[in-house]
């Protein structure tokens, strides 16, 4: 009997071992209601980043070819980003009715959550879509590779995520890729219809931009964790949909204070090819968004916000080709030594992905070898048990 308290009193010392921070590999063994590393589990990140990945590029270069075919409306282009909210709640009638045992939070403590997020989430579509019209698509897509290092801090401060050698020369890399696009501003300010002389701004929007999504991509995992406690996809459409709405609504008052709506019929007027193909650009960005946003956010409450945000950075080197392609971007060496490094530093995040899988897989086999030396040594000492 001494034997199996033993074995026990282990048992408790390495579950405390492996808890220890907030640890991903603890994380990563429960996140997503299936075991890590499992088929379905696979193919359900899979999924999800399919949809972060269609939907990011998508609504990027959709974005820049609103400004390049003769929109202006910032107000507008912010809108876009959430405006296509309406959708979750379709997709939420035909989700499966919760669980008897499901955790419901009170209304009264996820109404302020959601305002905050909707309120942050709002402003920082704004400065996305000035960033957006500031500079040529592809080094805009390169620069906000930074969200993933400040999101790499925030995750630490917030979600008490490790911070690890890999993930921060994934920080450093990623900043110094940005700070290329920096040196090289000259040479795209002439580029893809991009107004002269608003490189910097553009450049700085971006950065301030991706710094508030990184917190913003914290905060939500901080909400599943500690107040939502359930990863459901309904919760997760419900989420996204309420602050959205918060969102949108904070857009549609900027665009009506500002007095942007006035000029949206001749705005549509003078679009090229006509309303109709103005109308599409901005459906296909708000459904666009809405995909790259479920898809994030399933992404979060499976795995973590720095996984979300590195699937994310996959986008990277399609963005700038088809931008080439499609708006007559500059491919410049210097854009290209960027695009490389960001590339580098996703890998670099990736690689420490794969030492944490690994790492969950292997305290979960010990955890169960010891729990199977403990039925042992009880059926050991307890041979006069009835039949």
């Amino acid at each position: 009997m001494a034997h199996a308290q033993e074995i026990q009193l282990q048992i408790r010392e390495q579950e405390s071992d492996h808890g220890e921070d907030g640890s991903a590999p603890k994380a990563a063994a429960v996140r997503g209601g299936s075991p890590r590393g499992g088929v379905r589990w696979w193919l359900s990140v899979a999924a999800d980043m399919f949809m972060v990945l269609c939907g990011q590029t998508v609504a990027t270069l959709l974005g820049r070819l609103y400004y390049n075919s003769g929109g202006n409306s910032k107000w507008m282009a912010t809108l876009t980003q959430s405006a296509g909210s309406p959708l979750l709640a379709i997709l939420l009638l035909f989700t499966p009715a919760p669980a008897a045992d499901e955790p419901r939070p009170a209304a009264a403590k996820m109404a302020p959550i959601y305002v905050g997020l909707g309120i942050i989430i709002g402003f920082d579509n704004l400065m996305y879509s000035y960033a957006l019209q500031y500079l040529p698509v592809s080094t805009f897509s390169l620069v906000a590779a930074t969200q993933l290092g400040f999101n790499s801090v925030t995750s630490r401060l917030i979600n008490a995520q490790r911070f690890t050698v890999l993930i921060a020369n994934s920080v450093v890399v990623l900043t110094f890729s940005a700070a290329l696009l920096g040196i090289g501003a000259s040479s795209d300010e002439t580029a893809s219809s991009v107004p002269r002389g608003k490189y910097p701004a553009g450049f700085a929007l971006t950065l301030a931009a991706s710094a508030v999504f990184a917190l913003i991509l914290s905060l939500f995992e901080a909400t599943f964790e500690k107040v939502v406690r359930t990863r459901t996809l309904r919760w997760v459409l419900r989420a996204q949909l309420w602050t959205n709405v918060v969102a949108s609504t904070v857009s549609a008052v900027g665009l009506l204070a500002s007095g942007d709506w006035r000029t949206i019929p001749a705005e549509m007027a003078a679009f090229k090819d006509g309303r109709a193909r103005y109308v599409a650009t901005l459906v296909g960005t708000a459904v666009s968004w809405q995909v790259m946003a479920v898809g994030s956010l399933r992404l979060i409450v499976r795995v973590s916000s720095l996984f979300a945000n590195v699937t994310g950075t996959l986008s990277l080197p399609l963005v700038p080709v088809f931008a080439v392609a499609l708006f007559g971007d500059r491919m410049t060496g210097i854009k290209a030594v960027s695009m490389l490094m960001a590339v580098w530093g996703f890998l670099s995040y990736a690689y420490q992905q794969y030492i944490d899988g690994r790492r969950a897989a292997g305290a979960g086999k010990g955890r169960a070898a010891a729990e199977c030396r403990v039925c042992a040594a009880r059926a050991g000492s307890d041979p006069d048990s009835p039949a």
